[in-house]
C-alpha cells in the first residue's frame, strides 16, 4: 500500500493545495512495515491536478490537515481514500498511528 501525505516545512500540511512537497510511503500490509519511502516535490498548484497525479504515483490513500469537497470528490474519483484531519506531525508518526489505528483526526482543516 502506498500513502501519500502533503508535506510542508517537512511536517503534514494543513491544506494539501498549498503544500511544498508529497511524501510517498510504501507499507508492507502483512507486516505493518514501511518498505520505502519518497519525498518530491508538488506539481504547481492548478484545479483537479493533484489527485490525478497522486493516483499516477500509486498512492491509495491520502492523509492531510485538510482539504475543500471538491478535492475529495476528485480523490475517490482517483480511487483514493481521503484521511482528512490529521495533526501536524512528520510522516513517519502518522503513517505509525495510522497502521496502528490510532491516528487521531480532527475536523477537516479546510472550509471551502
Amino acid at each position: 500500500m502506498r500513502i501519500a501525505l502533503p508535506l510542508t516545512n517537512g511536517k503534514l500540511a494543513m491544506h494539501f493545495g498549498h503544500c511544498e512537497r508529497f511524501a510517498f510511503v510504501d507499507v508492507d500490509l502483512d507486516t505493518g512495515v514501511v518498505v520505502a519511502e519518497e519525498v518530491v516535490t508538488a506539481p504547481d498548484h492548478e484545479p483537479g491536478l493533484l489527485p490525478r497525479w497522486v493516483a499516477a504515483k500509486g498512492a491509495g490513500i491520502i492523509i492531510t490537515g485538510g482539504m475543500g469537497s471538491r478535492a475529495e470528490e476528485l480523490f475517490a474519483q482517483n480511487g483514493i481514500r481521503v484521511v482528512a484531519g490529521a495533526p501536524c506531525e512528520k510522516p513517519d508518526v502518522l503513517v505509525a498511528q495510522y497502521l496502528a489505528g490510532s491516528l487521531a483526526v480532527g475536523e477537516n482543516t479546510c472550509d471551502h
